[in-house]
């Protein structure tokens, strides 16, 4: 890979990882629209244990080549700057600006359902339904009251298993389920109490937090490797009806980012705030508060723009 190349990913896993953050947003839409799922799936599935073989007889350099390890570590790597530097800015700006924070989102999504249903060739009966089962199933997961788990070690495995699937589908959030599964604080808690632990040198709370998110990690490394199969078997196999799917997931995760919401339940972040738990969608007049129509209008705008210059300056494939 070129440095340009390189540098492009970086800059396409950065996204995605801001998206990841979000209850709400799915980085498998940041990467759809970006131009880089498919190789992402692919490179994923391809990764198996001759890797270790073939690092021994090849050397580093030749493997890296010939598993793409290069697109995948410059990915992960701006998806860990993202998520490193960008947690405690989304967690407050969620907790202050909530209205205009997911107006700003909708508009994403909203665009980013354009853009997926265009990649639909054939309309079909089959289509149709696809887009119907998508879109119920993912409507469900919105309003699906989030479950208390406790934080232990088989918990967290199973939780970054679940999560990751969804973080690579367009339309499902992967935050969202782990807030739906009660390991969002837990996780995102970790994430903070690195940076924390590290500055504060107090190694006990870094090392108790990489704890959690190295198998948090395990169950991802395992949801990607199974998923990734399943989801390269599709595209090469039923991309139409796949990409139908899709478009449907994301059409239905529009109630999750639905900007007035009427707040059912609450709970307690990791900094020890009271945030909104369970909510329902309501029309601006019925919203407790001030709306905020000008501005909710203003950067559902600016978020579907953002998609479509995404879109235009999108380069396909990294050299």
């Amino acid at each position: 890979m070129s440095l340009k190349s390189r540098s492009s990913v970086v800059l396409k896993g950065m996204l995605m990882g801001a998206a990841d953050v979000v209850p709400g947003v799915s980085g498998g839409t940041i990467a759809f629209i970006t131009g880089i799922y498919e190789e992402l799936i692919k490179t994923i599935d391809n990764l198996d244990l001759s890797l270790l073989k073939d690092l021994k007889h090849l050397g580093w350099k030749a493997t890296l080549v010939k598993y793409n390890l290069g697109f995948l570590l410059s990915l992960f790597l701006g998806i860990a700057i993202s998520v490193l530097s960008l947690s405690k800015l989304i967690t407050y700006l969620l907790e202050n600006y909530p209205v205009l924070v997911w107006a700003f989102f909708f508009g994403l999504v909203l665009a980013s359902v354009l853009y997926i249903g265009k990649q639909v060739t054939h309309w079909n009966v089959l289509a149709f339904v696809a887009i119907i089962i998508g879109t119920t199933l993912s409507y469900l997961v919105t309003i699906a009251e989030p479950l208390g788990a406790p934080d232990s070690w088989w918990y967290l495995i199973f939780s970054g298993f679940i999560a990751i699937i969804a973080m690579i589908l367009p339309g499902i959030s992967g935050a969202f389920l782990l807030l739906l599964l009660g390991s969002y604080k837990t996780v995102l808690g970790s994430v903070t109490g690195i940076i924390e632990g590290v500055i504060d040198g107090n190694w006990v709370v870094a090392g108790r937090s990489i704890g959690n998110l190295a198998l948090v990690a395990v169950g991802a490394i395992l949801g990607l490797k199974l998923f990734s199969r399943a989801l390269t078997w599709l595209f090469e196999n039923k991309k139409n009806l796949t990409l139908a799917l899709l478009t449907g997931f994301m059409i239905g995760s529009l109630n999750k980012l639905w900007p007035w919401k009427e707040v059912l339940s609450t709970r307690t972040n990791s900094a020890g705030m009271e945030v909104p738990f369970l909510e329902k969608s309501v029309f601006p007049s019925n919203f407790d508060g001030d709306p905020q129509i000008l501005w909710v209008c203003i950067l559902v705008v600016i978020g579907f723009l953002l998609i479509l210059i995404l879109e235009r300056f999108a380069v396909k494939k990294p050299d």
